[in-house]
């Protein structure tokens, strides 16, 4: 009757409210409460709230439909579309069409991505125009372009759909909210781990595992980032915090959120079990790489096998090492790119920073170097970070892939970037920005 599928329908009601809280409840509570609500996204093993929700959501709608058989056939869809909309996290846009691997674009923009594609190799991509082209989905996009680039599919004998629903589960569990750690910066950095790749002295000596590993790399190295650096993690009292002894949170974080998804994909399931343990420690090997707190460990140790001249990359301990480099490069390469690009990166990555500044400032805990808005402006952390951080690890690059018409490229854009930013910081009101050593900016970018 209406009157019983009233009171089912509030019941329902009632039963979400409770789940919600439930899911609520599973979010992290420090002494600081409310400062950061995240959700455990990634963590291997993955805990998947919304199937545990779905599961006991079964039990409650059996006893629903018993009492209003009438609304039998709308529980039942409604169930349908919510198991569908988890299974399918991936199937968010169109049936296949050539390219395959442009698979998620609307017909209007499929020509546009193309061409852009066709130039993937530029070093002046704009990753901003892409991701629009691809409504949300360069990462996606991108990678799958990669793969049939390299033949990395048919090399490893890889299940299409299972690689979709890996790389739409990695594109997902990145933070859209997030100004700069979000999915369109893990196109970017794959991108530019592409071009290095194709540096003519490393190409030719690269095997197929060498390209899997360092474009999977870059594509998950920030995967679930919460938009807040390691420092913050460990005053708030945050469970990766104390789950990874406050070393490399954030990166072992995103290493095992990664190992997580590419075992619920099943993506390696087919290769023996020794090989795909050995890219997974290889993975997190690279992605371990990017701390910046490591920063002069490995550019010590690249200094010294340039001036040594003992890099052979016949080894695959060293064809490692430069993978390392190479996507330490790619991380912090926006400096290096045309202004237009860079800029729109710096602005991001320090709104970033000043959020995290307004949520100490909101629960009374010391503001982090270059978070505080009124004091830390956009010129005087560029400036700092391209002249502590970015240029003496590009030089060292530059000395490994010499003669190299992009690495000149890349110099070049990144002295004029700092000559601008500079030129910014001091024509505007002094400011009292007072971060400046290598080492408060290697705490600072801790990210």
């Amino acid at each position: 009757t209406s009157g019983n599928w009233e009171n089912s329908s509030k019941s329902l009601q009632t039963y979400y409210q409770l789940a919600t809280t439930h899911e609520s409840d599973c979010k992290l509570n420090t002494d600081h409460a409310g400062v950061l609500l995240v959700e455990r996204r990634g963590s291997y093993p993955l805990i998947d709230l919304q199937i545990l929700k779905s599961r006991s959501l079964l039990g409650f709608l059996d006893w629903i439909l018993s009492c209003s058989p009438a609304a039998n056939s709308i529980c039942r869809l409604s169930l349908s579309f919510q198991r569908y909309c988890h299974a399918s996290r991936l199937l968010r846009g169109l049936v296949p069409r050539t390219p395959v691997s442009l698979h998620l674009l609307d017909d209007g923009y499929l020509g546009q991505a193309a061409h852009m594609l066709s130039k993937v190799a530029t070093w002046n991509f704009d990753i901003f125009l892409f991701d629009r082209l691809t409504n949300g989905n360069s990462l996606v996009t991108l990678m799958c372009h990669l793969f049939n680039v390299y033949g990395l599919i048919h090399h490893f004998q890889l299940d299409m759909v299972k690689l979709h629903r890996f790389l739409g589960m990695v594109q997902e569990d990145y933070h859209s909210q997030n100004p700069y750690h979000n999915a369109v910066h893990a196109a970017d950095v794959t991108q530019a781990m592409y071009c290095y790749l194709k540096e003519p002295k490393l190409a030719e000596q690269l095997s197929p595992l060498d390209v899997f590993l360092g474009l999977m790399a870059a594509a998950a190295h920030d995967v679930d980032h919460p938009g807040v650096n390691q420092p913050f993690l460990i005053k708030t009292r945050h469970h990766l915090a104390s789950l990874y002894q406050n070393t490399s949170v954030l990166e072992s974080h995103h290493w095992r959120s990664t190992v997580g998804m590419l075992r619920e994909s099943g993506l390696l399931s087919h290769l023996p079990a020794d090989m795909s343990q050995d890219i997974e420690q290889q993975l997190g090997s690279l992605i371990l790489a990017t701390d910046i707190s490591r920063q002069n460990e490995f550019l010590l140790t690249f200094r010294e096998h340039l001036d040594h001249r003992d890099l052979d990359l016949e080894l695959p301990s060293h064809r490692h090492f430069i993978l390392q480099i190479a996507l330490k490069c790619a991380d912090v390469c926006n400096p290096c790119r045309v202004w237009e690009l860079s800029r729109q990166w710096s602005e991001r990555v320090c709104e970033e920073f000043y959020r995290q500044g307004d949520l100490e400032r909101k629960f009374d805990l010391e503001i982090s170097p270059l978070c505080n808005q009124q004091a830390d402006s956009v010129p005087a952390i560029q400036t700092g970070f391209i002249s502590y951080i970015v240029e003496p690890l590009f030089e060292e690059w530059h000395r490994f892939t010499e003669p190299s018409l992009l690495s000149r490229t890349m110099m070049g854009q990144l002295h004029q970037n700092k000559a601008r930013w500079s030129r910014l910081r001091y024509a505007r009101t002094p400011s009292h920005f007072t971060c400046q050593n290598s080492d408060l900016f290697t705490l600072a970018f801790s990210l």
